[in-house]
């Protein structure tokens, strides 16, 4: 007889004794699909405030978008990963996941004047934070070079992206933040490929073509 919550009595063999428990089936799905979405709401974000879109005096939109959603969105979909054997998945959703909420809290306290830095010295702040993350992006793009093409494509554009606003931080560049603003667009465009594909093949769809590795 089965309960409400899905278990079943355990069996009887001839002789009146229980048979052995069926093992609980292993927790299964695909975290990706709340990863991806919940990484592109920094990442529009983001691209929004490259554009110039998002003026600098209201910077503290992103705040809720980084931190709240992106930050911790992606930090479920990676213990999620992790709860079902996917380490690496687990591994790239976590790098990110506290890139948005290292952003995030730097925005704040850049905001609100937490961290004390001098107003001369703000921009070499940032520039140690970037310099630190496109260092991990830089390494984790070659790290995952076994993956299909358009994961690889979405790191090492993000990768471009954090270099790119590293340059125009360092030398005060609008232009290089516009430049920065469109390969930012181009790794959304690329999330939201491999969401999708994602999405469809969870319905029940055909997969669609992610490249072959540059690795094999």
């Amino acid at each position: 007889m089965s309960t409400e919550h899905g278990l079943s009595e355990p069996a009887l063999d001839p002789a009146g004794a229980a048979g052995p428990a069926a093992p609980a089936a292993p927790p299964t799905g695909n975290p990706a699909l709340l990863g991806l979405p919940a990484f592109l709401v920094g990442g529009i974000g983001l691209t929004l405030y490259l554009f110039g879109y998002l003026p600098a005096a209201a910077v503290g939109t992103l705040v809720p978008m980084t931190l709240l959603v992106s930050g911790l969105g992606l930090l479920v979909a990676g213990i999620w990963a992790i709860r079902i054997g996917q380490g690496a998945v687990g591994a790239i959703f976590a790098v990110f996941a506290t890139f948005w909420l290292s952003y995030g809290y730097l925005v704040l306290s850049l905001v609100n004047d937490w961290l004390k830095i001098p107003a001369e010295n703000v921009a070499a702040a940032q520039a140690t934070f970037l310099i630190a993350w496109l260092a991990v992006f830089a390494v984790l793009t070659l790290a995952t070079l076994r993956l299909p093409l358009a994961f690889t494509a979405l790191f090492a554009l993000v990768t471009i992206t954090v270099a790119l606003v590293l340059t125009a931080t360092l030398n005060g560049s609008t232009g290089l933040l516009t430049i920065a603003g469109i390969v930012a667009a181009l790794f959304c465009l690329n999330a939201v490929y491999i969401f999708v594909d994602g999405m469809t093949q969870e319905l029940g769809g055909p997969a669609r073509s992610m490249g072959s590795p540059l690795v094999r």
